[in-house]
């Protein structure tokens, strides 16, 4: 298959060698222990406690559901404070739990919550703020913390793209009341589906224990109202061996991303994304946005897909302009995440994609802002 027939997606799962999984696998055969958290269930949590370098965590079937369980957990009530710029678990969580999520707008350059527009969305309703590591970027964290404080709110970070990401040495699950990770099967470090939640208040772990499984407390007590989040044994397995490669895998996304921006860093009307000080990167999206190039996104986007190039439009649209949101917001209201919105592009970005797969993409892009 020559390089214009060959399909190269916008994310690829990574897999462990095929030998690798049925070994871990094998002794399930002998414990007939294949969910209700057996033990590699137990390992895969201990382990991630230790990669993450975080005091608790709990796992759950999806992100999602960790989410939902987490908000559930702590009693939030009335209005969360969230970003229209994010995947719709996001605002649904929120939604799912009998709460109004309130749009906050982003800032320009790493299209996080902007800290400056949290505070005149206050209001008496207001019990938490929910941020989102958008691609990884990580939120400004000290001062989301000083603006929940003042105002006695909880802070639950939405670090679905930040798995393995460090703040000046300190792993991103230790900051706000709580974060959730996603390890859906195209993220940086996946279990087939699954998720977590973070956390450092001890008292947590019963809690989501209970409402991820039905809210059973022992062999004849169900002490509450809970539901089925539990992540099986092959999930398990294959979160321990992908995480004996994550190191390996975050290496390789790296020369991807550095290719990428030696390639396009200089390209008059794109903007790539910056990164901070003090972050360490897990590379997990590789974002660019068009902003006085010759062609818009969408003609990029057509352009790369008819090359069998397959990109995304990630987040397009506005969680604000979806159907089933619309009717009650106005996207208008944040203007820099629906221009963000309308400019943005991920190219594909996974460890085993070739290098010179990348040139090829950005050949393709260089070509379309140069002048006829």
């Amino acid at each position: 298959m020559t390089n214009e027939n060959k399909k190269i997606m916008v994310t690829k799962s990574s897999l462990p060698g095929l030998e690798e999984y049925i070994d871990e696998i094998s002794d399930l055969w002998d414990t007939y222990w294949i969910t209700n958290m057996g033990e590699k269930h137990k390992k895969l949590e201990r382990e991630l406690e230790k990669f993450l370098n975080i005091k608790n965590l709990t796992l759950f079937s999806n992100g999602h559901l960790a989410l939902e369980s987490v908000i559930e957990s702590f009693g939030i009530s009335g209005e969360v404070i969230t970003t229209p710029f994010t995947f719709a678990s996001t605002a649904h969580a929120i939604v799912r739990n009998g709460l109004t999520p309130v749009f906050c707008d982003i800032n320009p350059d790493d299209y996080t919550l902007d800290v400056n527009k949290i505070k005149e969305l206050i209001t008496s309703k207001t019990s938490a703020i929910v941020p989102v590591h958008v691609y990884g970027n990580v939120c400004d964290v000290i001062g989301i913390k000083e603006i929940a404080d003042k105002y006695n709110l909880k802070i639950i970070y939405d670090a679905a793209h930040s798995f393995g990401v460090t703040v000046d040495g300190v792993g991103i699950g230790n900051f706000g009341d709580a974060s959730i990770f996603s390890f859906h099967a195209t993220k940086v470090f996946n279990t087939i589906e699954g998720g977590a939640v973070t956390y450092g208040e001890d008292s947590l772990k019963q809690s989501l224990n209970n409402i991820k499984n039905f809210g059973i407390t022992g062999p004849e007590t169900v002490s509450e109202i809970g539901g089925n989040a539990k992540m099986n044994e092959f999930q398990a397995a294959m979160g321990l061996c992908n995480l004996r490669h994550i190191d390996s895998e975050i290496s390789k996304r790296k020369k991807l991303a550095n290719r990428y921006i030696s390639n396009l860093s200089e390209v008059q009307g794109l903007k790539l994304q910056k990164q901070k000080p003090g972050v360490k990167s897990n590379y997990a999206y590789f974002p660019i946005i068009f902003d006085g190039f010759k062609r818009n996104r969408d003609e990029v986007f057509e352009k790369l897909r008819t090359q069998n190039i397959y990109s995304r439009k990630y987040f397009y649209p506005l969680v604000s302009d979806f159907d089933c949101y619309r009717d009650e917001y106005n996207s208008d209201e944040t203007p820099v995440a629906k221009y963000v919105s309308e400019r943005v592009l991920t190219l594909p970005l996974y460890a085993d994609l070739p290098l010179e797969d990348v040139d090829r993409i950005c050949e393709i892009i260089i070509k379309m802002g140069c002048k006829e």
